[in-house]
């Protein structure tokens, strides 16, 4: 299938239910609660220094931004992108050049980050660049408001499945992402994941090559009820799976407008979170230093032309990779 830069009509998008919000816009000549219309959008492409040590390595992650989301997280650290739609638009057959070259530079994966709502397109580009020498592993980074059969349509293309899984409670996911339904929609999704790729394994080098890792943000003031989605991931998946808990929070997007979320999380608060995922049984955990600093956001730009061909950034955050 060698698609160079033809016009792809996809039938989904016509009346798109490709994700939980169930639009039914039609995405030609509309948009629906993402932003998001039928061509590609992304703001950067970085090898990425900032993710797990299993994922960035020596290298880094070969990290694709995308724009807009079908989410609405108050506190996203990617605000410029996922609720303003910084970014400037691609076709299927420039991502897939853009993920062979980001291999020819040596990066460890591809990494698409909040790449929900472009999910067909994002597999016609994957099965072009796999046809193409596309080796190396792909990681889906989503926020895992998703559906089961839309992810099925990704069986044998993505390689590591690396979702948020963002609140235990539908009153916090309504509250600050719009998402009243959150919690039952992220385990069904997840679920699906772990069905298609199993626990995380690693290469001889501890590189990430296939499987699921759930990362959990730790919000301040316990509002995303860290001990709640811990239960959840053991009730459903049992607790060989890999958690990275993270404790990067700090505020972000609209979060002034919420004084509950203007401060980042206090050592204890994150502490709790990992003593609840050892109680429960957890062992495969990355943890991380406290951090409330935008030192691991990269710096997104406004609309430009993106490089497909050139080479690609490099983020490192001073003394910031995951422990």
């Amino acid at each position: 299938m060698i698609i160079d830069q033809q016009i792809i009509d996809y039938p989904q998008l016509h009346s798109c239910e490709i994700c939980p919000r169930n639009c039914s816009v039609d995405r030609y000549s509309d948009t629906g609660f993402c932003g998001a219309g039928t061509d590609l959008k992304l703001n950067l492409h970085t090898l990425h220094h900032g993710e797990e040590p299993c994922l960035s390595g020596t290298n880094g992650s070969g990290t694709i931004f995308f724009s807009w989301c079908n989410l609405r997280c108050v506190f996203c650290q990617n605000y410029s992108l996922s609720a303003l739609g910084w970014g400037s638009e691609i076709s299927e057959a420039e991502l897939a050049t853009l993920m062979l070259n980001m291999q020819k530079q040596g990066a460890h994966n591809i990494n698409l980050v909040t790449p929900t709502h472009y999910t067909l397109q994002i597999r016609t580009a994957l099965s072009e660049a796999r046809e193409k020498g596309l080796k190396i592993p792909v990681v889906w980074n989503s926020s895992a408001y998703e559906k089961p059969e839309v992810l099925r349509q990704l069986a044998g293309l993505v390689d590591v499945y690396l979702p948020d899984f963002k609140y235990g409670h539908g009153l916090y996911a309504t509250k600050y992402s719009q998402a009243k339904d959150y919690p039952e929609v992220a385990l069904e999704a997840i679920n699906e994941m772990y069905s298609q790729v199993g626990k995380l394994r690693f290469d001889a080098q501890g590189l990430a090559v296939k499987g699921l890792m759930i990362r959990i943000l730790v919000l301040p003031n316990g509002l995303n009820s860290g001990k709640k989605v811990l239960s959840l991931i053991a009730d459903r998946l049992g607790t060989d799976v890999q958690l990275s808990i993270m404790g990067q929070y700090y505020p972000a997007g609209d979060s002034e407008l919420y004084p509950e979320l203007q401060r980042g999380i206090t050592q204890s608060e994150y502490d709790q979170v990992v003593n609840a995922a050892l109680e429960l049984g957890f062992s495969d955990i990355y943890t991380q230093e406290i951090r409330s600093s935008k030192l691991w956001t990269p710096s997104f730009q406004g609309s430009s032309e993106l490089d497909v061909e050139g080479r690609s950034q490099v983020f490192n955050p001073s003394s910031g990779d995951n422990q």
